[in-house]
Parts: structure tokens; C-alpha cells; sequence
């Protein structure tokens, strides 16, 4: 489901890109948390995807500027008002993370 509109040195529109991956603890599911990401995302025009996983955590990918990303993550460190934000781990998306990153953000199945 679209819901919005690569390693380090990537470019798009002649600005360096980032991607990285995130996986959110805490009360994520069911708070709006992913819809939520996918109106920050398109705000800052950062492409990939979120997906809950069957533990209860949020995951997500994003490629932006690191400006953009930095936006994108510190939105995440709170989410939506019902939700409760315990951790976040970051790092660096892997290929395969990054070969499902398409243009705009978009919601996946759940893992």
C-alpha cells in the first residue's frame, strides 16, 4: 500500500542520499504509527516503506537526504500521540532492505 509521495553517496535531484533502517519498540501497533510515518516521509520526501513485525515492533526504511532522515527519525523517537516509543535502533539499510525501497513511502505486509 502506497502512502506517500541506497547507501550513503546515492544522489537524487543532485543531493547526496541516504538509507537507513529503523526498528521501533514500544506500544507501535495499533496508534496510527505507520500512517503517521508515511505523512512524515511524504513531508520531507523521503522514499521506502514501514511494516509492523509479529513481535510487536515497527520497522521501517528510509532514503533521504541526511537532513531528511534526521527529520524523519527524530519525529519517530515520539510517533503519533497514543503511542509509547521505548527504543529505537538504527543502522545502516542492508541491500536487500534497499531493493525494496521505490519511489515514495509505502506501508508493507507484516513480517
Amino acid at each position: 500500500m502506497l502512502c506517500a509521495g541506497a547507501s550513503s553517496g546515492t544522489e537524487r535531484d543532485g543531493m547526496a542520499q541516504q538509507t537507513i533502517h529503523l526498528r521501533i519498540e514500544g506500544v507501535v501497533q495499533g496508534v496510527g504509527f505507520r500512517d503517521g510515518l508515511c505523512d512524515v516521509a511524504r513531508r520531507f520526501r523521503v522514499d521506502g516503506w514501514v511494516r509492523n513485525r509479529s513481535d510487536g515492533s515497527l520497522e521501517a526504511v528510509a532514503r533521504g537526504t541526511p537532513a531528511a532522515c534526521e527529520s524523519l527519525l527524530a519525529w519517530a523517537r515520539r510517533g503519533p500521540p497514543a503511542a509509547r516509543v521505548d527504543r529505537i535502533d538504527t543502522r545502516p539499510a542492508t541491500r536487500e532492505e534497499e531493493a525494496l525501497v521505490a519511489p515514495g513511502f509505502r506501508r508493507l505486509p507484516t513480517a
